[in-house]
């Protein structure tokens, strides 16, 4: 079976695109066991280094000779390897005065393992463990992927009473941690966009930062390709952080663009005016966030090796967020927002402009008695 499994199936699976080593455990290999009789060898005067003398020199796999011609020449080899049990109890290891001495005559002759004291099973039946290990680099899921759709191949190739078994698989748990990363990508966004028009309180307001969030998500994704990075923990987990950051540039460009509105100008001249003012502000703090990530970048050893894709995923995401927030959020507002759009209120709206006002009267006190006091407050 460890040959069937050595040749057909791990031969198989060491060609496969990220594979990078294939090993068998568990398996035990056929062998002759000669167990020698102590008594018997010193009642004819042999030692043990005569019988391994014997052994080794019947089974010396060498040329037998060779024929040499005018124009070529042929190595004789013969296959008289012994093989079982019975041709070993056979052999001939010394003589005695006249009489042959065979192996037999000094020592248990037995078909056996190779190594008996090794074994694998697997639910109660012994087995062949074969484990294999990715390609450094290599994407793991797309590797395991791959196995799998050849078992069911390499299982028809082999007898029927052979079973083949996944007992071990490490992407099951990588896969579950992903869908996790990838459920708290998805409540991050949508709890993002909850609480933009929860303090906007307006729904074009909300749309026009919430469309900069998938956005710079998918730039920072055609980024990921280029790159060569894969979508993991770390990189899922940079995407998340990103999720709070790429809108705030987009908010503020539409408080300072609604601003103007308010204030009675055409929406194409607000927005012009309001991102020409916010700009410098916009690009500034994309810069900062950005120069916090470049240590990482230069962190050596693993840690830094796993961090830096964190690290260029998140800068990339708040970098398309700029971007964006500087080009198609005041294009948006140009075209979504009016004087009427911004003075719309909802039932909803009525009652948290009530709260807010509560919050912001509150924060007013506050200030004041903060500014009336400064030396306490520097203390």
């Amino acid at each position: 079976v460890e040959d069937m499994v050595e040749t057909r199936v791990a031969q198989k699976i060491s060609q496969i695109s990220g594979v990078g080593l294939v090993t068998l455990s568990g398996g035990q290999r056929p062998a002759v066991r000669v167990k020698l009789n102590a008594q018997a060898i010193a009642a004819l005067g042999l030692t043990s280094e005569t019988v391994r003398t014997a052994i080794t020199g019947a089974n010396v796999n060498s040329a037998k000779g060779s024929l040499d011609g005018p124009s070529r020449a042929v190595t004789l080899s013969a296959n008289d390897q012994m093989q079982s049990a019975e041709e070993y109890r056979q052999l001939i290891i010394a003589y005695q005065n006249g009489a042959p001495i065979r192996l037999g005559d000094v020592a248990t002759v037995e078909q056996g393992a190779e190594n008996s004291w090794l074994g694998a099973w697997a639910s109660k039946e012994q087995a062949i463990v074969m484990n294999v290990q990715r390609q450094p680099g290599a994407n793991i899921i797309s590797t395991a992927d791959s196995i799998r759709q050849m078992l069911p191949q390499l299982t028809e190739s082999l007898p029927k009473s052979v079973k083949v078994t996944v007992l071990s698989d490490r992407t099951t748990n990588i896969r579950a941690s992903v869908d996790d990363t990838q459920f708290e990508l998805m409540m991050a966004i949508a709890l993002v966009v909850m609480i933009i028009y929860l303090f906007l309180r307006n729904i074009p307001a909300t749309i026009i930062p919430g469309v900069a969030v998938p956005l710079s998500l998918i730039g920072t994704f055609a980024v990921m390709v280029f790159l060569d990075f894969s979508i993991n923990n770390l990189t899922l987990m940079a995407l998340t952080i990103a999720t709070g950051f790429v809108v705030d540039d987009a908010i503020v460009v539409i408080e300072n663009i609604s601003r103007y509105i308010e204030k009675g100008e055409k929406p194409l001249a607000a927005a012009l005016k309001g991102a020409g003012e916010i700009g410098f502000t916009i690009i500034s703090l994309t810069f900062s966030l950005i120069a916090v990530l470049i240590p990482l970048l230069f962190m050596g050893d693993i840690v830094g090796r796993l961090f830096r894709e964190f690290a260029i995923t998140l800068a990339v995401a708040i970098l398309i967020s700029a971007v964006v927030s500087l080009t198609l959020t005041p294009m948006m507002c140009a075209r979504m927002l009016s004087q009427e759009s911004l003075r719309k209120q909802n039932r909803f709206s009525r009652a948290s402009e009530k709260m807010f006002d509560r919050i912001i009267a509150a924060y007013g006190r506050g200030l004041a008695k903060v500014l009336n006091h400064p030396w306490l407050t520097l203390s």
